[in-house]
């Protein structure tokens, strides 16, 4: 089976000591907003992009590079972590991965307004520490939740 690999961005959005998390329709994970980078996207106008698209909520990337830049180049926030993810498994083998680019960003309220066309404000659940540690989530969307908390909170 051939593999194929796509980027994508994803963000944990953070207010007042939470995270927010939706049911994915595709996936039947519970994750952050993101998706995959358009032909013209850096990683992080994807993440930021995906975010407001799929919670109608304005984030602030929390970024910890410095801005260094010259008249041809500048600097680019770089994600808090790389994650290569299996996508799409048959049989053992692996068919199709997310390498994706993991942001954290902070908003103002946890009032979720979706785009048309995303799915709606019930599908998405503010988790704090508390109940993040306790929800079904895979083992990396809870350490990655609760780093994005911290990192909030500093």
């Amino acid at each position: 089976m051939e593999r194929t690999r796509h980027a994508t961005a994803s963000v944990y959005l953070v207010a007042d000591g939470a995270t927010a998390l939706h049911d994915h329709p595709g996936l039947d994970l519970r994750l952050p907003p993101g998706g995959h980078l358009e032909r013209d996207e850096l990683p992080h106008e994807a993440a930021l992009r995906e975010a407001r698209e799929e919670t109608g909520l304005d984030p602030t990337l929390l970024t910890d590079h410095a801005d260094v830049s010259s008249p041809t180049a500048r600097a680019v926030p770089r994600p808090r972590h790389l994650m290569l993810a299996d996508v799409n498994v048959c049989d053992g083998a692996v068919g199709h991965q997310h390498i994706d680019h993991v942001y954290y960003a902070t908003v103002d309220s946890r009032e979720v307004d979706p785009a048309p066309g995303e799915p709606g404000p019930a599908a998405w659940q503010w988790y704090d520490r508390e109940a993040l540690r306790e929800a079904d989530v895979d083992p990396d969307v809870r350490e990655l939740g609760l780093e994005a908390i911290a990192t909030a909170a500093d």
